[in-house]
């Protein structure tokens, strides 16, 4: 029988803003166990006031007071090694559950950071009260927002490859990372490239909403917990190739990623990924795909803050295969 894990945000079980192929891991699990990851975003500069009634998560207050190391600007849990992973395999993320972490989240921007920085040259955050019975949010701007949460995690990845080094939790690349996809929500699977044995899972970056693009740095910022079923493909698996880069799906469409800090290059991506998964999956050629996307496939800018900017296709189930 598979086995739950859960693990908490502890100091001793979070990286923050970095992923490094040298990480132990802070737990082993079989291929199919279920690992419950409690996760919790933002440094002291996001706090709300003391005043404001809005409650810190401990687990954060805590990882505030310890100041651990800090390289990119996400608290990730993890990572997780899954037995019998090894480079060339695929990691198979099923999120099963996202449950939110706290009655508030926020959302800011500052100097030179956003997509545009030389319009808002200055800081600001705003903090949103949450309704989790509701599961709405809302945003204090004129008489008040009211938005519906679709919970997700900006970032969910791999170790990367050993010579990349420590590198920030800011850029996705190959091995995942801040993909900040809103369609890989709960019921929705990711699957990553494994470049270091055991795989490393981690994941961080809770978002309560986002619209496509996060265009100002930041989605809704909130603390988060994500029930993730780690599973194998052996060498990508059986009706695919070696996979090379994120790919996900959803109970409606299948999701190819594109990411380059040139949009164009990062919609080349994409679309190339999405060419190739149609080849893999159906008697189509790469001429027949081509012209396929261009009549049925929607490519969305994930976003065009993270210094990668990202490219996202969706092709519709049930329409080739």
């Amino acid at each position: 029988m598979p086995a739950t894990h859960h693990i908490e945000p502890t100091l001793d079980n979070i990286r923050w803003g970095a992923f490094d192929a040298l990480f132990p891991p802070v737990r082993e699990v079989d291929p199919g166990d279920l690992v419950i990851l409690e996760c919790v975003s933002g440094g002291p500069e996001q706090m709300p006031p003391a005043d404001s009634g809005l409650k810190l998560p401990p687990r954060l207050a805590a990882i505030h007071g310890a100041s651990p190391p800090r390289l990119g600007p996400h608290i990730l849990t993890g990572p997780v090694a899954v037995k019998g992973a090894e480079p060339g395999d695929c990691l198979r993320v099923d999120i099963e559950r996202i449950d939110l972490g706290c009655d508030w989240g926020y959302c800011g921007f500052r100097p030179l950071m956003g997509t545009l920085p030389e319009d808002f040259p200055y800081r600001r955050v705003v903090h949103i009260p949450v309704d989790r019975e509701a599961m709405t949010c809302k945003v204090p701007v004129g008489p008040g927002i009211t938005l519906p949460l679709s919970p997700f995690f900006g970032v969910m990845g791999v170790a990367p490859p050993p010579e990349w080094g420590a590198i920030s939790t800011k850029e996705p690349r190959a091995h995942g990372g801040n993909l900040d996809n809103k369609e890989i929500g709960a019921g929705a699977t990711l699957f990553l490239p494994v470049f270091v044995p055991g795989a490393n899972f981690s994941a961080g970056d809770g978002h309560g909403v986002q619209g496509d693009g996060e265009v100002c740095i930041n989605a809704l910022e909130i603390c988060l917990t994500g029930h993730f079923r780690l599973s194998l493909e052996k060498g990508g698996g059986a009706r695919d190739p070696v996979l090379r880069f994120p790919r996900a799906e959803t109970a409606t469409h299948y999701i190819s990623m594109g990411m380059h800090e040139d949009l164009d290059l990062a919609m080349k991506q994409a679309l190339r990924e999405m060419i190739a998964f149609i080849v893999s999956r159906s008697n189509l050629s790469a001429a027949d795909a081509y012209q396929l996307c261009s009549l049925a496939v929607d490519f969305h800018v994930t976003q065009t803050v993270n210094g990668e900017k990202g490219v996202h296709g969706l092709l519709k189930k049930g329409l080739l295969f």
